[in-house]
């Protein structure tokens, strides 16, 4: 049904660029092109914070404002780069637009990283102004006095009650913005530099993807083209009813929040934020706001589905379910479906930070009869399978995933020899992903090449033994990897969370993957536990952590 969208002259009509990658034919060519019309909404609720709200007229008066004071008052010139390391305050959003009103490129990092990490990105991305909040200051401020101080960066300080250093302001004592002020008088040109976004370095140091304002305009119309198909497959028109009130889990530095973030401001609607992740407090923000589309990770997903179901909640303004940043399990949505039906849709979907967000999703009906699919790409979006060789396979084999389209970032800041390894000259990118595509299209991720076990010369997915692991009624969390063996080369390990007091042991849960998978790809070492699994910010397990408690387990069983 897709292509009554995508048909010439269709709101997703899609044609080549010189370059060979698809590209919509109508659309922002560029982010001030996408956020400008956004001031139209005018006193509708933008950002919802514990501490207050902006409608857009004042959002997009702040960021104006501050883009001014970029240019007029730091001297900043398009081109330089401007650094976020914020919590979800909602002058991270007003940071960020204002930086892509004044032609800057806007480099989102981490929150969560350390000093050292922080330190490792400013050296990498050289900005000339730092965006942060009270809680950041310490771990920037160093880099900041330092070399900042050498090289004249300027630090505007967000949620900060205490002393400020040398070339930094407060942003609470700006002068208030204009209303009727408009943003800098910039030309911003689709193939200039928008975004930098690093990597999230769960397999090495991260690297800084660098996204045109051309990918981001198409991401920004990829979450688009999702909702109208989701609209006509359930029979509905697209673009009609009430703007979406979406609770965002996700932290804004990553590019899963983006593919929800614009998705929201393309039609006036509302985000609701949370200092931190909570259930509970997850729970009464739906109430209290009304809220119709949940996005998060799938571990808060299911968090919030177990609390709810504690409480027999029917929420009944929720109309959509989003999950990404992380694969998630199949069972999600059959959790979903069994407690509320068909009325709450269920989103799932790929995308990784050189997509710039989303890139295929599966939602609805698909979804309810593929749960492990990650459903179908965008218009933009090619993609093809290949081995080792880089030749297409034939649809229904595994092969690492390849991608080409609008979104794609155009490679790696300042690391010719990493873009290169990664992107094809045709403009093909290694995923690092094994997949199949079934001959209707759908696709399914199976693997990471690195996580893929070999195991006496059989191909083990520890995605689909983490999968059958997680349909087990006591199993809250799971994670598969190989580990060293003298004859076999690798051996299937798995770090398994269970419920408190569930009683669970590893005999019972081999015994489950046993009845499900042949006997090859049942852990021959199950560590259980009831600790949460260690995952980074964006909710992907860091398996690296895990490799030397397993050693340890087994090491205790051998002696």
């Amino acid at each position: 049904m897709s292509h009554i969208l995508t048909a010439p002259g269709a709101p997703f009509a899609v044609v080549r660029a010189e370059n060979g990658s698809l590209v919509y034919a109508e659309g922002p060519r560029t982010l001030r092109e996408f956020v400008e019309p956004t001031w139209t909404f005018g006193d509708q609720p933008f950002l919802v914070a514990e501490d207050r709200t902006y409608t857009y007229g004042e959002f997009f008066a702040a960021a104006s404002a501050l883009a001014n004071r970029f240019l007029d008052t730091y001297g900043l010139r398009p081109g330089d780069r401007a650094v976020i390391a914020m919590r979800n305050h909602p002058e991270w959003q007003i940071a960020f637009w204002a930086a892509q009103l004044a032609g800057l490129i806007a480099v989102p990092l981490n929150a969560w990283w350390t000093e050292e990490e922080f330190t490792y990105a400013l050296d990498d991305c050289a900005p000339r102004v730092l965006l942060v909040d009270g809680e950041r200051l310490p771990r920037v401020s160093r880099w900041a006095e330092g070399r900042g101080g050498r090289e004249r960066v300027r630090t505007l300080v967000f949620h900060h009650d205490g002393e400020v250093g040398a070339g930094m302001e407060r942003y609470e004592e700006l002068p208030p913005p204009d209303p009727a002020a408009a943003p800098p008088d910039v030309e911003v040109r689709p193939e200039d530099d928008a975004t930098i976004s690093y990597t999230s370095g769960t397999t090495g140091r991260p690297k800084g993807a660098v996204a045109t304002h051309l990918a981001q305009a198409g991401a920004a119309m990829n979450p688009r083209f999702q909702a109208a198909a989701s609209a006509l497959g359930r029979g509905q028109i697209p673009g009609q009813g009430p703007a979406p009130i979406t609770l965002m889990t996700f932290p804004f530095f990553h590019v899963a929040a983006f593919t929800s973030l614009y998705s929201a401001m393309a039609v006036g609607g509302t985000l609701v934020l949370m200092r931190k992740w909570d259930a509970r407090r997850a729970l009464e923000l739906i109430h209290e706001h009304r809220v119709t589309h949940y996005a998060g990770v799938p571990a808060t997903a299911l968090q919030l589905l177990e609390e709810a179901t504690a409480g027999n909640d029917p929420l009944e303004s929720l109309t959509m379910l989003a999950t990404g940043g992380a694969a998630a399990p199949p069972d999600l949505v059959a959790r979903l479906t069994a407690r509320y039906g068909e009325r709450i849709e269920a989103r799932n979907g790929y995308g990784l930070t050189e997509t710039s967000g989303g890139v295929l999703a599966n939602f609805g009906a698909d979804y309810r009869r593929f749960p492990a699919s990650v459903g179908r790409p965008t218009p933009v979006t090619e993609l093809r399978i290949a081995d080792p060789a880089g030749q297409t396979l034939p649809e229904g084999e595994v092969g690492e995933l390849l991608l080409r389209g609008q979104s794609l970032v155009r490679g790696y800041w300042r690391d010719e020899a990493a873009s290169a390894q990664a992107f094809s000259r045709d403009g093909w990118f290694r995923t690092g992903d094994l997949a199949v595509v079934r001959d209707d299209g759908r696709v399914s991720v199976v693997d990471r090449i690195k996580d893929m076990i070999v195991r006496g010369g059989e191909n083990v997915y520890c995605v689909e033994v983490e999968d059958v692991l997680h349909a087990h009624p006591d199993v809250i969390d799971a994670a598969v990897l190989g580990v060293p063996h003298p004859v076999l080369g690798e051996e299937v390990a798995a770090v398994v969370r269970v419920r408190p007091g569930a009683g669970t042991d590893a005999g019972e849960l081999r015994a489950h993957v046993g009845r499900r998978l042949a006997a090859f790809k049942v852990p021959a070492h199950v560590l259980v536990q009831e600790e949460p699994l260690p995952r980074n910010p964006t909710g992907k397990i860091l398996k690296r952590e895990l490799r030397d408690p397993v050693a340890e387990h087994i090491r205790a069983r051998e002696e």
